[in-house]
């Protein structure tokens, strides 16, 4: 096996030989010389292979992708038991005269609109997407564009600033840092709709005016948590654990979400303490952590121009966004901006600006 250069110096450091033999070969070859010598070379080598640990421990922390905020449906073996009979029981939610079957709510060419006077009409794009391959806008976004923890708040975006997410999209340009069901099925399936389409749907949810939607709630123990409908949701019975460094987001009803009530929105648990730091970080860049939020975001962080607004969004979508910037997996129109912003981030840094952020009114 090849020696190292560095050792490979130390020996000849050692031993006395090529060039290094005048350190060595004092008037009666200085042993206290050679063992000096040698034990800086080893302190050197020592520091350096430390410091390039430490360099990539923190890459790896820096771009890890936390399995909180890019939840994974786990897959489930395939039942080949007689297929249960359909479940065509009406389902309601309050405040809502409709009423829809399951079968009706899980049609992702026809979702159910429980609230039609809350919002415009919809565009076809929303309302039914286009068969067999876009789905309907609103069943993941819903109708009023409030979204998702496992995707995003569309309402009141700039409608341009749409139009270039899809095209970043199209173009391979926005990617994730992990791959979930709801990202895949944005390339796969509403990358194939039209710029007419395209349009129609950015022009109906910029017009759309976002409501509060999480609710933050410090804390240091939560439910114990797992994954149903691309979603962290309590276990029944499952008690409660440290929070460590998460958000958890989840329904604050489980069976409205279920039945994509747009008027039932969730909770965020957050770290004690985390909107707080948050604060700090988004209002004065954190003593060089990173830059001030309102330069390109607004005074009030409610957008500016075709700058999206960050107030009362998702943390976990916060948190998405500021790892696929830091990775370089996002890198559409106006990445370079945030490659600054994010570069010195950690997941911690990330943790406490998505809970801030999380708490504004929209």
């Amino acid at each position: 096996m090849k020696m190292p250069k560095l050792w490979r110096v130390a020996r000849a450091v050692a031993t006395g030989h090529g060039r290094f033999r005048r350190w060595t070969h004092w008037p009666r070859r200085s042993a206290l010389a050679t063992c000096a010598a040698l034990a800086v070379l080893c302190a050197f080598v020592a520091v350096a292979a430390a410091r390039n640990q430490s360099e990539k421990t923190k890459a790896g922390q820096a771009h890890e992708a936390p399995s909180w905020a890019f939840v994974v449906e786990p897959r489930r073996p395939a039942s080949h038991g007689p297929a249960k009979p359909a479940d065509d029981a009406p389902r309601h939610v309050p405040g809502s005269r409709a009423a829809f079957t399951l079968r009706q709510i899980n049609d992702g060419f026809n979702p159910p609109d429980w609230h039609p006077g809350g919002h415009p009409p919809m565009p076809e794009v929303v309302a039914h997407g286009r068969k067999p391959r876009v789905m309907a806008c609103g069943y993941c976004h819903l109708p009023n564009g409030q979204g998702r923890p496992e995707n995003a708040s569309l309402a009141g975006l700039p409608a341009a600033y749409i139009v270039q997410q899809m095209a970043d999209f199209k173009d391979g340009l926005r990617k994730s840092s992990k791959i979930t069901g709801p990202i895949s099925a944005m390339v796969t399936h509403e990358t194939l709709a039209n710029k007419q389409e395209i349009q129609a749907a950015a022009k109906y949810f910029s017009r759309l005016k976002p409501k509060p939607w999480i609710r933050v709630v410090e804390t240091r123990t939560v439910p114990r948590m797992h994954v149903a409908g691309w979603m962290l949701v309590p276990v029944a019975g499952g008690g409660r654990v440290p929070i460590g460094r998460r958000i958890i987001e989840t329904p604050v009803n489980l069976e409205r979400t279920e039945m994509r009530d747009d008027a039932s929105g969730f909770i965020a648990y957050a770290p004690v303490g985390s909107i707080r730091k948050g604060k700090a970080l988004v209002t004065t860049g954190g003593g060089g952590t990173t830059l001030p939020c309102d330069a390109c975001h607004g005074p009030d962080l409610r957008g500016n121009g075709n700058v999206p607004t960050i107030a009362g969004r998702s943390p976990s979508y916060i948190v998405r966004q500021l790892c696929d910037f830091q990775s370089g997996a996002r890198a559409g129109a106006g990445s370079e901006l945030m490659e600054p912003v994010t570069a010195k981030l950690t997941v911690d840094d990330m943790v406490s600006i998505a809970a801030y952020l999380a708490s504004l009114h929209p």
